[in-house]
């Protein structure tokens, strides 16, 4: 019974130790940002629609995490990679929707305070991902998961996605 209460205590580490980085962007840098640099509110309409994309891109992108962890046998952190290829829900429409939530959420902060600096921050996420995508991380996937991948790229976007599942194998 201890084994089993030694994975399960292994399981939740690797689960906290995931959300070190998005937590430090989705809540300590923008909270930082708020203090120092100038606010502009923008109404309760821009408000609204950024509660809306706060909370869908959290939906999504914990629901992604759930697939890295469950599916994938691992998470987001390049120190604990998934083992398979998650390429079911959101997958199966874009490649990176889990980065499309995190930006989503950080849209969603930028219109909610008002704030240039916030939303700058997402912009930057976005083109340093980008980069990142392109030149290491889909690379790297390549290499780990072969055939499948070149498959699934060919077939799947990086970011914007497809509306429907055609195309699908």
């Amino acid at each position: 019974m201890v084994a089993g209460s030694q994975w399960v205590d292994k399981m939740v580490i690797r689960a906290l130790l995931a959300l070190v980085i998005p937590i430090a962007l989705i809540l300590i840098l923008p909270y930082w940002l708020l203090f120092n640099f100038p606010v502009f509110p923008l109404g309760v309409i821009a408000q609204a629609l950024g509660v809306l994309l706060f909370i869908g891109g959290l939906t999504l992108a914990g629901w992604c995490m759930l697939l890295f962890f469950n599916i994938g046998h691992g998470t987001i952190m390049p120190w604990d990679p998934t083992r398979k290829l998650v390429a079911v829900g959101p997958y199966e429409y874009a490649r990176n929707p889990m980065i499309s939530g995190v930006i989503a959420m950080v849209v969603g902060q930028a219109l909610f305070f008002g704030s240039v600096a916030i939303g700058i921050l997402a912009l930057a996420f976005l083109l340093i991902n980008h980069v990142y995508f392109i030149y290491s991380e889909e690379p790297g996937l390549e290499k780990r998961f072969g055939e499948s991948y070149r498959e699934y790229k060919k077939r799947v976007p990086r970011w914007i996605p497809r509306l429907t599942k055609k195309g699908r194998p």
